[in-house]
């Protein structure tokens, strides 16, 4: 009850006439920072820091909270929209809010991100009130082989469901390793795979590469193909969610939330493998499994709760034990710093009001954004009746914007153009997208995590496995890459019937003779038929694979 009651005194703070204001313009300004390719929330914060020198701290930590949530909600906009995250925790976001926008369901999906983030928000702070000391309390808890564990399991878990080739996903996750490795050893400083350029040393931006691979490598792509394909404007549809709509997404919602909110407030946790793992989750889970990997409205729902739920639990370590869990968080205990606050143990007690405030201010942010962009679904969708080369010249232009804000360098650009070739090279050649960001994404993090439990157990390898979360996680990683194996060696060893099958004799004449069962049928058990060649290669389209269009 103690905990309520300061709860409303931070209501009563936070709702006066003043820092309302602050928090509407936090959101606004949240959610069209996060609308722009490669410029989030974190970037927001800080070039917001410098306008705040002469706020008094609570008014400018409400707009900080509103500028964190907006952003969440900004990135997956454009994910949706022109399948550009501008973070990489909306990265899930676009692989089915992109495919829901091109079938004129644009709509739909930024209502049902609209409010999952704010079904998610609202319990993820009401969470942050009732079990911070439970949460915190676990965090520490862990040690580094356990983080290294969950981190080798969302690795395997989304490379092991994407696309149809598990080896050209794997393959794909090794490019975004390698990339992750670009730069200096933390520990040992030696420069890893710079090619004797001094501006490799700090390693590439994680925005950077995202914006190069998802947005110039999809107007890369667009553009080949603009003269062999008709131009046709893409319907924005209906403007709201329908009855159907809300029955699949409101689990994905719930769903999305127990995951989110643990693994924000984890350190190293983050918004990235809890969104992967409730992608995973809802394809498992899912009554209509076909539609993943072209547009099912649960693949937006989850992660997309997943994503908000973890931000209301990064600032859980934030607050209670001075420990950033990304790079937002990073920035606004930066400004703590700014204003002589120490964030740990003893800011609840020295600095009630403003940490309740602050808290409470999450609860308003949440609704405003909620009442700011349901509103302006249909309007973002129609961003998708633009002429698809004005649309991309403008995708480009803003990805490039967005990824020299980010450092201020024109060598970025330079990566910015590279990175955006190997898009299109992968759509090209059918390797999927995902796990090359997830690796980049991932890799170092899991890097530190096995340095740091090789370092406790002296070098020994039993250290990787020295914690009961740990083998319980490698267990589950050994399941999600043993079970598809034990299924085939069981159709294997229980083969199905044999299927009559059209075929063509040397004389030209079609006889039924007996199939195999791997050969190719829909799912009503009909058999597809190829034209017939002799001695050359039937020319034919490229499919969705081929393409490189992950499929789920």
């Amino acid at each position: 009850m103690d905990s309520f009651n300061l709860l409303m005194s931070g209501f009563a703070t936070a709702a006066t006439p003043m820092n309302l204001l602050y928090a509407f313009i936090g959101v606004l300004l949240g959610t069209a920072v996060g609308v722009l390719p490669g410029i989030g929330p974190a970037m927001a914060v800080a070039l917001l820091l410098p306008v705040t020198y002469g706020m008094e701290p609570t008014s400018a930590f409400i707009m900080f909270a509103g500028i964190y949530y907006g952003g969440m909600y900004g990135g997956s906009t454009t994910s949706i929209l022109l399948n550009t995250p501008g973070e990489s925790s909306t990265v899930i976001t676009a692989i089915e809010g992109h495919k829901m926008a091109k079938s004129g369901r644009a709509a739909q999906a930024l209502a049902t991100a609209a409010i999952g983030s704010f079904v998610a928000g609202t319990i993820g702070t009401a969470l942050l009130v009732a079990f911070a000391p439970l949460v915190v309390k676990f965090a520490v808890s862990l040690g580094a082989p356990s983080y290294l564990a969950i981190m080798v399991l969302a690795l395997l878990a989304v490379t092991a469901v994407l696309g149809s080739s598990k080896l050209r996903g794997f393959a794909s996750l090794g490019l975004g390793l390698a990339i992750g490795l670009v730069g200096m050893d933390p520990v040992t400083g030696q420069q890893r795979l710079i090619f004797g350029l001094p501006l490799l040393v700090d390693g590439l931006d994680i925005v950077v590469v995202a914006v190069a691979i998802f947005a110039v490598g999809e107007a890369l792509w667009i553009a080949a193909h603009l003269r062999r394909t008709a131009m046709h404007v893409i319907p924005v549809g209906r403007p709201w969610m329908g009855k159907q709509d809300w029955k699949r997404s409101w689990k994905p919602w719930l769903r999305g939330t127990a995951f989110g909110f643990p693994f924000g407030a984890l350190p190293a946790g983050g918004a990235e493998i809890p969104t992967f793992l409730s992608y995973v989750t809802e394809k498992k889970l899912s009554k209509h499994p076909e539609e993943f990997g072209h547009g099912a409205i649960e693949g937006v729902a989850g992660p997309e709760a997943a994503n908000n739920a973890a931000a209301a639990g990064t600032l859980t370590p934030m607050l209670a034990l001075g420990l950033p869990t990304n790079a937002t968080a990073a920035v606004m205990l930066a400004a703590f710093v700014q204003y002589g606050i120490q964030p740990g143990p003893l800011l609840f007690e020295s600095e009630p009001q403003l940490v309740w405030a602050l808290i409470a201010s999450l609860f308003i942010g949440n609704t405003l954004l909620l009442l700011i962009n349901l509103p302006l679904a249909p309007m973002w969708a129609k961003l998708l009746r633009l002429p698809r080369p004005y649309l991309y010249a403008g995708i480009l232009f803003f990805a490039t914007l967005g990824a020299y804000a980010v450092n201020l360098q024109a060598f970025d650009l330079m990566i910015l153009l590279v990175l955006g070739l190997l898009g299109f090279a992968m759509r090209r050649f059918g390797y999927p997208i995902l796990p090359l960001v997830i690796g980049l994404i991932l890799g170092p993090r899991a890097e530190g995590q096995l340095r740091k439990s090789l370092q406790l157990s002296g070098g020994d390898i039993s250290g990787l496995w020295n914690e009961p979360i740990a083998v319980v996680v490698y267990a589950i990683a050994a399941v999600i890459l043993v079970w598809p194996l034990v299924l085939k060696l069981w159709h294997r060893s229980h083969p199905k019937p044999l299927l009559p099958v059209l075929s063509e004799d040397s004389t030209g004449a079609v006889a039924v003779g007996p199939r195999d069962p791997a050969g190719q049928s829909d799912e009503s058990g009909a058999v597809a038929t190829a034209p017939v060649s002799r001695g050359r290669r039937t020319a034919r389209p490229f499919t969705d694979d081929e393409r490189g269009e992950d499929k789920a």
